[in-house]
């Protein structure tokens, strides 16, 4: 008799389907909803109690929209989708910059149920086909100029390689979405047209939407060659925001103006656009962070609460210290917070920020994961120029362990681990990550090396995982040391963060060539090799270090350290120069 058809027991485990999503163990989720953390609402209800207030919702460059019309014009978009094809879990690529169409494309989406994948303006096709594959999604919004760039070329070449259901280019310029240039799989052009040509009573059906399911997902910076996603429920999230907004007493008068990209978690949810709905205030867009549109924006606009990484406060303060010497100041004194995230602040710089802007540090320590911790508003002056702020639940379990994981003594730095009511249990369809970055009992290892006070507030000492910090924005090594070793002269690549006074970090990218090149390699045709690759900008190194071989551990691995220490001291002895020379 044939065994053909029979399969062991090992293949029969292989064969059971691993879930894409872990969820809170059910006794943790009762134990949230008893207390009231989770609430049964949806990130797509929380308009509605602010529809009858007359200011403004939302305002980006060009357009301002009330509560009534931002509501408005998603319910119709939401008809539209769901029309075309969209529905309850359904996964879309969101390619937008800070503009009023992205909320607007965003609350419709929440509306039907789909889930939002939120890319960043800086990415390009080789993230965006990634995150459109991996994900199963079934339509890419773009926008005809994101930060003066076409998205042309990805809707024409993933509709040429992904085959998606609908892609679009969003026509920023309408009062209205206006959605162009579609190319559906029939391989039609197809133009939905202008929402300002449909009937005003239009009003969306709302649809089984429960707070349990996954609102949208986030992007980890991750260590591995690709981003991990975050799946974020409308329970947890929105947990992280009434919260948030609470120790940022933010409130209906409150103006936020967003210069980060809000697609990121910071500006989107600490308590950033989503806190700013959630009270009922007024979100301001804009797409530079530049000084003098920023304090044009909070004179104008009346600003009282920002957010910014540690390389954009430094010019903020360099730029309005210089205007005080000229004499040529602006009023910025309605703004009342300045927060400061996405990497440490030094202390002389967290120190000039009340003196020089007139307003009040907020340190804020987060990840898209979950965790945030801030510092209070009623901490002394040391608290908030020398830590990164205490957790926001009572509920969040913070270890901070050795190596071993054995919990290290009181003020000793050691490696970050947390749960919570809303730090996920587990990356989007990544069971064998997961093992590595959670524990067996729900803790989420961050990568984050700290120590915490007497007082519980964290100090960041930095990073344990292979990953750069460049001024906020996350780099995995192994991302980029892949698409480095698919270039056919590269023989092994190492990359590694070398410190900056002013991003904290940049990457340096060791390259071994291989011996037989007739034509050496350069750091100038390295660059024109990933920029060929269609990398976010920010991926790209910014120091090559041509080598013969790198320096090992005694297990036979890549020291990073060692290839850390060189370049540092490297730098050090180039700056030294420099100065003798001058």
């Amino acid at each position: 008799m044939s065994n053909k058809n029979k399969q062991d027991p090992q293949s029969q485990k292989n064969n059971v389907k691993i879930p894409d999503y872990t969820p809170w163990p059910e006794n943790f989720e009762q134990r949230y909803k008893k207390i009231g953390f989770w609430q049964e609402i949806t990130l797509g209800e929380i308009l509605l109690p602010h529809l009858p207030k007359e200011h403004p919702a939302v305002i980006d460059d060009q357009l301002s929209w009330s509560y009534k019309e931002l509501n408005s014009h998603s319910d119709k978009l939401a008809n539209i989708l769901q029309q075309k094809g969209l529905g309850k879990g359904d996964k879309v690529v969101i390619h937008l910059p800070n503009c009023c169409a992205l909320f607007e494309l965003l609350f419709a989406l929440f509306k039907i149920g789909a889930c939002p994948v939120m890319a960043l303006p800086t990415h390009r096709y080789s993230e965006i086909s990634y995150f459109c594959q991996f994900t199963q999604a079934k339509a890419y919004f773009g926008t005809t100029r994101l930060n003066g760039y076409s998205c042309e070329s990805i809707v024409n070449q993933l509709n040429e390689n992904q085959k998606l259901h609908m892609s679009y280019l969003i026509n920023l310029n309408s009062n209205f979405i206006s959605l162009s240039h579609a190319l559906t799989t029939e391989r039609m052009k197809e133009n939905i047209g202008d929402l300002n040509a449909l009937p005003e009573n239009i009003e969306f059906q709302p649809t089984d939407i429960k707070a349990s399911d996954i609102a949208l997902f986030q992007l980890s910076g991750g260590t591995t060659g690709v981003p991990k996603l975050i799946p974020r429920t409308h329970y947890d999230y929105l947990y992280s925001v009434v919260g948030s907004n609470e120790i940022c007493q933010i409130n209906e008068h409150s103006i936020y103006l967003a210069v980060l990209p809000v697609c990121h978690n910071f500006p989107m949810s600490s308590p950033g656009a989503l806190g700013i709905f959630t009270a009922g205030g007024t979100l301001i867009l804009t797409n530079s962070g530049a000084p003098d549109n920023a304090f044009s924006l909070i004179e104008k606009y009346r600003v009282s609460i920002t957010a910014l990484v540690p390389p954009l406060a430094i010019a903020w303060l360099n730029a309005f210290e210089a205007r005080q010497k000229l004499n040529e100041n602006l009023d910025i004194s309605s703004l009342k917070i300045l927060q400061v995230g996405g990497a440490k602040l030094s202390y002389e710089a967290a120190r000039k920020v009340a003196p020089i802007l007139g307003c009040q540090l907020q340190q804020v320590f987060g990840m898209a994961e979950g965790l945030v911790n801030y510092t209070r508003l009623n901490d002394d002056i040391e608290t908030i120029c020398l830590t990164q702020g205490r957790p926001l639940s009572r509920l969040d379990e913070i270890k901070v362990v050795d190596d071993e994981d054995n919990p290290v003594f009181p003020g000793e730095t050691g490696h970050l681990l947390t749960r919570g009511p809303y730090t996920i249990r587990g990356y989007y369809k990544a069971p064998e990550h997961n093992l590595k970055a959670f524990t067996s009992d729900g803790f989420y290892r961050t990568g984050d090396r700290v120590r915490v006070n007497e007082d519980g507030y964290l100090i960041v000492e930095g990073r344990s995982k292979d990953q750069i910090n460049k001024g906020g924005e996350k780099i995995a090594a192994e991302e980029l040391e892949n698409h480095l070793l698919t270039h056919h002269e590269v023989f092994d690549a190492a990359v590694v963060g070398m410190p900056d006074d002013y991003l904290g970090e940049r990457i340096c990218a060791f390259v071994i060539a291989k011996n037989d090149l007739k034509i050496p390699l350069t750091a100038t045709g390295l660059n024109r090799f990933l920029r060929a690759r269609q990398l976010a900008e920010f991926k790209y190194p910014d120091r090559f270090e041509l080598v013969d071989d790198f320096p090992k551990t005694r297990f036979g691995k890549v020291d990073k350290n060692a290839l850390r220490l060189h370049i540092s001291e490297k730098l050090i002895q180039i700056t030294t120069q420099t100065k003798h020379t001058a």
